[in-house]
């Protein structure tokens, strides 16, 4: 029966060649070499460096996944999507992801709580955005539940607020109406809740600048009354109004400055 005449550790660490009867025959781990007990001596057939040579090809699946873990958490469907795209035999997955499970390498709980704790931390977006991200990754909904738990309404009033008062500089040269418009759906867009914009905006809007919003109307009233010079009469203030009321401007106001202007206007 052949025998193993040598075993060499190759440059890659970790990684030897195993030589029978004086011919180079196969590679393997050294989590392989240990696992079957290879050494100088040893009788091998064919069964046993077809199981060795299976057992290494998984072995170096394996320390893929390792080292692709090694930059950050993942979650399950993450690994077994690494694993299909290294083109990892689909016998190997199942005992690869046991063998990830069972050293808490991946853990979806934990990759749940960690997600949630880092967008608390690191960014204003709201709990609706992160579900869904945490459903993207294929995390259970009660792993989700449960890491969302932590982000308390405390918590989530200081992140809205901060984005509020954000949004709100974006929007300054909008009509008020319409600030508070574009704010609330800017919320709600980044994953909070409908109502969270009532609870907070007296503590985020900005104070009252009626300077500022009557420029704004006039500069805005000014380009739309030129816009409808094709049309006469009640039908031009008619579409007058309906134009800056869908910008965003109070009605009244809109009339107001159209009966301090109506004379000068052409």
């Amino acid at each position: 029966m052949a025998k193993i005449s040598k075993i060499a550790a190759q440059k890659r660490r970790g990684r030897y060649n195993v030589y029978v009867d004086g011919k180079y025959a196969f590679p393997v781990a050294e989590s392989v070499l240990v696992k079957f007990r290879l050494m100088k001596g040893m009788e091998v057939d064919k069964d046993l460096i077809k199981r060795v040579t299976t057992a290494d090809q998984q072995a170096q699946a394996y320390a893929k996944i390792l080292d692709y873990l090694s930059y950050q958490m993942r979650s399950e469907s993450e690994v077994v999507k690494k694993l299909h795209d290294l083109e990892t035999p689909p016998e190997f997955v199942d005992p690869i992801m046991a063998k990830l499970r069972e050293r808490r390498l991946v853990d979806d709980h934990q990759y749940a709580l960690s997600y949630v704790q880092t967008m608390m931390t690191t960014s204003l977006k709201g709990p609706g955005v992160i579900r869904q991200h945490l459903r993207l990754k294929k995390v259970g909904e009660n792993d989700i539940d449960a890491a969302l738990a932590n982000f308390t309404s405390a918590q989530q009033v200081e992140n809205a607020s901060k984005l509020a008062k954000k949004l709100f500089k974006r929007y300054r040269n909008q009509p008020t109406f319409r600030q508070e418009q574009k704010v609330r759906q800017g919320l709600m867009t980044k994953g909070y809740s409908s109502d969270l914009f009532d609870q907070i905006k007296d503590q985020v809007e900005p104070a009252a600048d009626p300077d500022h919003q009557a420029d704004l109307l006039a500069s805005q009233a000014e380009k739309v009354w030129r816009r409808y010079r094709r049309y006469t009469g009640l039908d031009r203030e008619r579409r007058f109004k309906q134009a800056m009321y869908r910008k965003g401007f109070d009605l009244d106001a809109v009339q107001h400055w159209l009966s301090e202007n109506q004379e000068g206007l052409s």
